[in-house]
């Protein structure tokens, strides 16, 4: 009897971990519902984040667990594959450039934002170097440690970077005119319940592969790329129904927001001006990019915009599932910039970083 009891508590989900996922979503569905009233672009998400993030700020313990993250993911990745059978390819042609042009973009804006941490907040090389690094969450918090290096503000100015995009962004994009606050990716038709079947397993199938494989964003690239081959092949037609799409997005921005259930307000009150002045040189140079790209090729702006936004792949694809912006060309960005990270950061850590000796001291 005591086996089968133990055996149960491998699957039924602590009770305070529940109400906690349970607290976690309901404030982000309140968020994301406000900010849809209010008709603001990219309202689930940046609401959700948003209200998460004030209340994980007031103290509230907000979580999701892995599971449940992981689902959101596949939900995400499975819409994103749906856009891609209306915007098939687009802007294929410019994707070599702009993938290049975005290596030198992110290579110049971490060293521009380590350089402002240390000049202006006397902060370490290696600190500031992490700090400054866009994307690659896990590797950077890994080098951190390993490194000896200040992990807790490093945290910050990551989070925070994600959290003012993720906010900002939307905005800015209806203001310059690139997007709208309601998108049209969200209003395709569903697909049969024999469809939906199909690209569920074949998703799930893929993004379990591709796990296995340590492919980065496993559970959501992999969803969005068995998605869009079946939708680009017409083996599916129409996607995820609305309010499947919907607890996605809520989601996503649920998981971004409660980034700060585990932070103290101590620590965020004392590196939130280096995180601000860090953001800001990182959207300096970005833009300068950007703007270069825009004069020189057809590319539209908005999808731009996202590729070069120095947040994270899921929020950023989230992002442009709701503003219409194409999910291949985001997607290819930011894989291209993941990998990029993940292969140079080790190395310039070790040529520019605090000598090792520093740390073991």
């Amino acid at each position: 009897m005591r086996q089968f009891a133990a055996s149960l508590n491998l699957v039924v989900p602590d009770r305070a971990k529940l109400l906690s996922a349970v607290e976690t979503l309901a404030i982000g569905a309140a968020g994301g519902l406000l900010f849809l009233w209010a008709n603001l672009p990219g309202g689930l998400i940046s609401g959700a984040m948003i209200a998460v993030a004030a209340a994980a700020l007031a103290g509230r313990p907000l979580s999701l667990p892995p599971h449940v993250t992981q689902t959101l993911l596949v939900l995400l990745g499975i819409s994103l594959g749906s856009v891609v059978s209306r915007q098939l390819i687009q802007h294929v042609g410019a994707y070599p450039v702009t993938i290049a042009l975005l290596a030198l973009a992110t290579f110049c804006s971490t060293f521009g934002s380590s350089l402002y941490l240390q000049r202006v907040h006397n902060w370490d090389r290696t600190s500031a170097f992490l700090a400054g690094s866009p994307g690659a969450l896990s590797q950077i918090t890994i080098l951190a440690v390993e490194r000896g290096a200040d992990l807790p503000a490093i945290a910050v100015v990551q989070t925070m970077r994600v959290i003012i995009l993720t906010a900002a962004l939307p905005m800015l994009l209806a203001l310059t005119g690139t997007a709208t606050a309601s998108s049209a990716a969200l209003l395709a038709t569903p697909a049969s319940p024999l469809e939906l079947l199909a690209l569920g397993a074949a998703s799930l199938a893929l993004a379990l592969i591709f796990r296995l494989l340590r492919f980065p964003a496993s559970w959501m690239f992999g969803a969005m790329i068995a998605s869009g081959v079946l939708h680009g092949t017409d083996l599916v037609q129409g996607g995820l129904p609305i309010w499947v799409r919907s607890v996605a997005l809520v989601g996503i921005g649920a998981v971004i927001g409660s980034r700060f259930a585990r932070m103290k307000m101590k620590t965020l009150l004392g590196h939130i001006n280096a995180a601000l002045g860090s953001f800001a040189v990182a959207i300096l140079v970005s833009a300068v990019f950007v703007g270069l790209i825009v004069l020189t090729t057809h590319v539209r702006p908005g999808d731009l915009m996202v590729a070069f936004a120095p947040g994270a792949m899921d929020a950023m694809l989230a992002l442009a599932l709701t503003l219409h912006i194409d999910p291949i060309f985001v997607g290819a960005h930011h894989l291209s910039r993941f990998v990029f990270v993940t292969i140079a950061t080790p190395g310039i850590v070790h040529l520019f970083g605090r000598p090792q000796e520093d740390v073991d001291d």
